[in-house]
């Protein structure tokens, strides 16, 4: 028996929960003589039900419901024939050889049938026939769109939308008649007695139809559906777009647009973002579009002109005026939905400008109390982004006010805004902190929690005033934290910042409570804490302490804890084993680790040695805790949806590397080089961003061979590429010889990019070869016949110029590695080692000289030496990994500056191979 509740119930929702066996067999209604109108509709919208709440049919009980409900075509009951189309259209896409309706439908799309028919046979047309038969219905089609009757055409367009995946070339050929519908001139043609027809004649003799008048379109919301198609036509031609958007603005007042429906000109504004951020050379005329738009009639046009200002690329404060003062209005707005609508843009405007958005301070603090919370909640972080410091205890006291109030969603939004008012203004820490511990103890769940603790962790390193008063107010709070993610932070935390306070034995009680009262995993995190405080103890006494409890964690049920508390001891005894296990600020680049592991298990020869972590390149504790911090909420608040699917975030350099792996692995051929040593982290553009060819090259380096990767993008629409390659020409005595070439066989802008791959030898594989390539694009190019869409038999051969390719030491052969300089560099004076001195006479700072040698190196620096302190004298420290086995690499550079002469640098290199230090001596002195 199927419960359904009270609400559920009152709604009639209830006679609905069937199951589809019972529906299939009910299904024998459509059969009875006569038909009952009223018994089928219920059962058709039972159908619609189960499916638009997930219920799936078989194709055979599909087929069984599909066919049964089209033998109602001849029910003359208007109701009954709506239910009916909408019940074909959900089938149609589960249904087998629905195509056999057809006929049928095309009866009811007659411009002599009735009106109310019209439209629904239209949009089941669209889902029933197939790309082939698309052609065969162009006439009823084109006489739709353009129909008087705004239901027709509207149906009409949204299912020309919906076809234009499947049928483009036919669907593109109906142009005319779609900007006819956009143009809404129809309107002005209601005559009294004329007749229902239009298009090609189509209607002049009809009988039903003979006395049927249009009624005129208010909302003109066939003008939104008609230009939505117009762009899905022209989005491929810039120029056509932009001529669009031009012709329908309506000029620098807006006010001669053809356009009356506000959605419409909402989705023009949207089209003319879009084309302004793609080419920066109309932004003047857009901007004049936009701004005439700001003074238009409809709440909904205004808001979207000012929001697309307010988004624009490298907008400045003096065109920023006018959109914000239009926001300034919808925030005395009676309507809740301007009122959020204008903050939620402010708020995100107001993270790049906050001096233009300060005008509208007063209004938003009038919002503060607003009964929509959200409306409240952004207009609170808008002041908190562009308030001064002496305005942040009086928003602290509002802000208190309302948190129990809100929901989390909108409490981390405070108090991630807090978390960057922080760092604005240091010396309010005081305020600040008592109010993210007051919420601390509050209710919430574990988002909420975890950005007040992370507003915490942010003070403590940022604002040393506050770290004791911070760690004491973390130590309370996981005394009864429910969060088991919270309370390992926190007390990685402590172990981290414990050791270093005045007083670190007033934490160890927190920490400790942990190991007698928590899950196994805080209690392993405990222990690894305490065990900071024993290593890093300077008190003999303390340490012992650490020892004794230590001791009794040896006891412990579960195995993880008692391991690490064991391995502890034994670090705590060894000093060397403390320097490695408990010390080391150096970890492993997670990114340079994935790609090497995924590449040993890949490679089925490598089981037979073990994984060798010497070459994966290391990274300092700072560098991976930036690498992972969750962006600020603040950060992304109110980000728009259209900019947020236009532009997706880039993959991470892991994600890249398995790409490249996988791509290579396809390829039989590359399987016989081995594992790849290292890849290009970013692809070299070689050629404009505007031409009609685009080249980047991608570099992979193997123990023997140097493979370089092409990716080409043709941009032209009407034309094939055959037989695409790169032809590379390397400096002569290269040490390289060209092993294969793997072509692209056809390349169009539909399939693009194309990757071609150009494979070469190493002569000597233990060196290190720096070479520059010539390279030529050539390939044979082809017409598209417009009727076909087949490339035409003949072609001409063509090539097109490309930039030099550069085969360099600095990311190619050398890649970044975070090590702690003094040690290493005093464990490596027994290695290979090279001093020279170089006169760089051309560099006009030491900063300068600094960026440009860490730029040819590709190394890490260390210790904040990339920022030089002084002007005239300063020591830069490099670490690097060099590929192929040639181990770990450190650079001291000394400089000296003085007017006139530039840059004297003296250049010391230690590794731990002879031709590792030689390649780093010959970037700088080549």
């Amino acid at each position: 028996m199927a419960y359904v509740s009270k609400k559920e119930d009152e709604s009639g929702l209830s006679s609905y929960y069937n199951n589809k066996t019972t529906i299939i067999q009910e299904a024998r209604v459509f059969n009875d003589s006569p038909i009952s109108p009223r018994k089928c509709r219920a059962l058709l919208t039972r159908i619609v039900y189960l499916l638009y709440i997930g219920e799936t049919f078989s194709a055979q009980e599909a087929t069984t419901l599909f066919f049964g409900t089209t033998k109602l075509f001849q029910h003359k009951d208007s109701a009954l024939r709506q239910m009916v189309y909408l019940a074909i259209k959900e089938l149609a896409t589960t249904a087998e050889d629905v195509i056999m309706v057809t006929s049928s439908i095309m009866k009811d799309m007659q411009p002599n049938s009735e009106v109310i028919y019209r439209p629904n046979a239209i949009r089941a047309l669209c889902r029933i026939i197939d790309p082939s038969m698309a052609q065969g219905v162009e006439r009823f089609f084109k006489a739709a769109i353009v129909d008087r009757t705004p239901s027709i055409s509207s149906a009409a367009l949204v299912s020309s939308y919906h076809l234009f995946p499947l049928a483009k070339d036919v669907v593109k050929r109906w142009v005319n008649e779609v900007q006819e519908a956009v143009s809404a001139k129809s309107s002005s043609s209601f005559f009294p007695g004329s007749s229902g027809g239009g298009y090609l004649n189509f209607g002049s003799s009809g009988n039903s139809n003979s006395g049927y008048q249009p009624i005129p379109s208010t909302s003109y919301i066939t003008q939104y559906h008609a230009l939505g198609l117009l762009y899905l036509i022209r989005q491929q031609d810039r120029m056509a777009v932009t001529k669009m958007i031009q012709q329908l603005g309506g000029g620098k007042s807006g006010a001669g647009t053809t356009l009356k429906n506000s959605m419409a000109l909402c989705m023009l504004i949207r089209y003319a973002a879009k084309v302004m951020e793609e080419d920066p050379n109309i932004q003047r005329q857009i901007l004049d579009l936009l701004e005439g738009w700001l003074r238009h009639k409809s709440d909904m046009v205004n808001f979207e002109a000012a929001r697309a200002i307010c988004e624009m690329k490298n907008v400045n404060a003096s065109q920023l005026t006018k959109p914000i003062a239009v926001l300034q209005l919808f925030l005395s707005s009676p309507k809740p939905v301007l009122k959020f609508s204008a903050t939620r843009t402010l708020a995100t405007l107001a993270l790049t400008h906050p001096a233009a958005v300060a005008s509208c301070n007063v209004d938003l603090e009038n919002l503060i109390t607003d009964q929509n919370r959200g409306v409240a909640t952004y207009a609170i972080t808008t002041l908190l982004k562009t308030g001064n410091e002496a305005s942040v205890d009086r928003l602290m006291k509002q802000i208190t006010g309302f948190m129990s109030e809100i929901s989390d969603e909108f409490k981390v939004i405070i108090v991630d805004a807090i978390r960057s008012l922080c760092i604005k203004f240091p010396t309010k820490h005081v305020s600040m902190l008592a109010f993210l511990s007051g919420v601390l103890r509050d209710e919430g769940g574990y988002d909420f929690k975890r950005a007040v603790v992370e507003a915490m962790f942010d003070m403590i390193k940022f604002i040393s005033d506050c770290k004791e008063q911070a760690l004491s107010h973390l130590c309370e709070f996981i005394e009864d934290c429910e969060f088991t993610k919270l309370s390992v932070r926190i007390l990685h935390l402590l172990g981290l910042e414990g050791p270093k306070a005045p007083q670190p034995t007033k934490y160890i009680r927190f920490i400790y409570n942990r190991v007698v009262l928590e899950n196994a995993t805080v209690r392993a995190a405990a222990v690894t804490s305490l065990a900071k405080f024993g290593v890093n103890a300077v008190d003999d006494g303390l340490r012992r302490s650490i020892d004794i409890l230590l001791n009794r964690c040896l006891d412990d049920v579960d195995d993880e804890v008692r391991d690490r508390a064991a391995m502890y001891l034994r670090v705590m005894k060894e000093t060397s084993l403390a320097e490695t296990y408990v010390k080391e600020e150096s970890v492993f680049s997670l990114a340079a680790l994935e790609s090497k592991l995924v590449a040993y298990v890949n490679d089925v020869d490598a089981s037979a040695q073990p994984f060798d972590p010497s070459s994966i390149p290391k990274i300092s504790r700072a560098q991976l805790a930036a690498e992972s911090t969750r962006p600020s909420t603040l950060d992304t608040i109110a980000a728009p949806a259209t900019r947020a699917s236009a532009s997706p975030p880039p993959p991470t350099a892991a994600e890249t590397q398995s790409a490249y792996v996988q791509q290579l692995a396809d390829i039989p051929h590359f399987a016989e080089y081995g594992t790849v040593l290292n890849s290009s982290v970013k692809p070299a553009q070689l050629t404009e961003s505007e031409t009609e060819y685009q080249v980047t090259c991608v570099k992979h380096i193997f123990k023997e061979h140097i493979v370089f990767q092409f990716n080409v993008s043709n941009t032209l629409p009407d034309t094939v590429l055959e037989q695409v390659v790169v032809v590379m020409q390397p400096q002569a005595d290269s040490g390289l010889t060209e092993d294969i070439v793997f072509q692209i066989d056809s390349l169009s802008c539909a399939n693009s990019p194309g990757i071609v791959y150009v494979s070469f030898k190493r002569d000597n594989p233990q060196e290190y070869t720096t070479t520059s390539f010539q390279c030529i694009l050539k390939f044979i190019s082809k017409e598209l016949d417009p009727s076909t869409g087949r490339p035409e038999e003949e072609g001409y051969e063509d090539e097109y110029q490309l930039e030099e390719v550069e085969l360099s030491a600095g990311g190619d052969y050398i890649v970044p590695s975070y090590a702690s300089f003094s040690s290493e560099w005093d464990r490596l004076r027994s290695g290979a080692t090279a001093t020279e001195t170089f006169s760089l006479g051309a560099m006009e700072s030491i900063k300068a000289a600094c960026d440009s040698i860490i730029e040819l190196l590709n190394m890490e620096p260390l210790g904040g030496t990339e920022a030089p302190s002084s002007t005239s004298v300063h020591t830069l420290q490099l670490s690097g990994l060099v590929t192929g086995g040639g181990g770990k690499v450190l650079v001291r550079c000394r400089m000296t500056f003085s007017r006139g002469q530039g840059v004297t640098l003296e250049l010391g290199v230690r590794a731990e191979q002879e031709n590792a230090c030689a390649l780093v001596v010959s970037v700088i002195g080549g």
